[in-house]
């Protein structure tokens, strides 16, 4: 499935000016203003409900609402996505509930792999508990942002296949058949989903996993991979190489960039003072925080705080 072609201008626009730093984003948004992405450029017709467009990979792609809602899962590699000015580092297994007035962009990707399953609420007519199952439905407050793990990463690898496949069709009850295949989808998802910080403890989920979990709940305190290592008695040398093939960073790079993102989401909507920004992001040393985050940023804290604090 094709971008509309505004979307694919604004892309090419844009790339040259992300070049893999996250201060590319205030520009990302400053050209985007007002993007909205339209139904008729993504739908076949007015009667089909639900489609699937694959991100192979992901550019950087500049701030936009749409006039349809999304399910996006990530399958590989990383990025920044910046949900309604929140920003979240995201790699594999990460789970996003877009609703159709949310802002949001992709910038600083690499090998940033992920699907976009695309539906219209309006158009739905399976008598299933919607509202109940995808967070933000009707435009309610919900959380947007979740986690997969291998093995509801892989269920919901076989069902989006066999969605792509009959949204794309122009037989007899293709519709219906994305239509029961997205339900399943979305009753998958929500059996199979946690919170980023907290994955079930009876969980079956590979060490992977249970590592990203670990990390995103270490914002506030050090973290020991040689500790998590000797608990899941695995090779640290292993563990690592691991993480790097499926997420195209380091750990350490993974966990510095997941505390800038907080901090970045703390400048803007909180009145914290930045030494207690720096401590509630794990970093013991605020002037070593100012180091990292301008190294990251291409700025200060307080010249982001400046900068997006204009915004609000």
């Amino acid at each position: 499935m094709a971008f509309c072609n505004n979307a694919n201008l604004l892309n090419v626009f844009v790339r040259h000016i992300a070049n893999n730093q996250l201060r590319s984003l205030a520009e990302v948004a400053t050209v985007a203003h007002q993007l909205k992405l339209l139904k008729d450029d993504f739908f076949a017709s007015d009667q089909q409900a639900v489609a699937v467009a694959d991100r192979y990979p992901q550019d950087v792609f500049a701030e936009h609402t749409h006039d349809f809602c999304e399910l996006v899962i990530v399958w590989r590699g990383n990025g920044l996505h910046v949900l309604n000015d929140r920003p979240y580092r995201i790699t594999r297994g990460d789970l996003f509930y877009i609703h159709a007035d949310d802002k949001h962009s992709y910038a600083s990707v690499n090998d940033l792999v992920l699907q976009n399953i695309i539906y219209c609420p309006e158009r739905l007519k399976l008598n299933l508990d919607w509202q109940g199952a995808i967070p933000g439905f009707s435009a309610s407050a919900g959380q947007p942002h979740w986690r997969l793990g291998s093995v509801g990463m892989a269920q919901a690898w076989q069902v989006i296949g066999q969605l792509e496949h009959e949204s794309s069709q122009h037989v007899s009850f293709a519709n219906e058949m994305a239509e029961l295949l997205f339900g399943q989808l979305v009753m998958l998802l929500n059996r199979h989903r946690y919170t980023s910080d907290s994955l079930p403890p009876t969980s079956s989920e590979t060490l992977l996993d249970k590592l990203i979990t670990r990390l995103a709940a270490s914002l506030k305190s050090p973290f020991a991979l040689d500790k998590f290592c000797d608990e899941a008695s695995c090779s640290e040398r292993v563990l690592r190489q691991q993480f790097r093939q499926q997420t195209g960073m380091t750990i350490n790079q993974y966990l510095r960039q997941v505390r800038v993102c907080h901090a970045q989401y703390l400048l803007q909507h909180s009145r914290l003072l930045i030494s207690d920004i720096s401590t509630e992001c794990g970093f013991e040393d605020s002037n070593y925080f100012s180091v990292v985050f301008t190294r990251e940023t291409g700025m200060t804290p307080s010249q982001w705080r400046h900068l997006n604090s204009q915004k609000d």
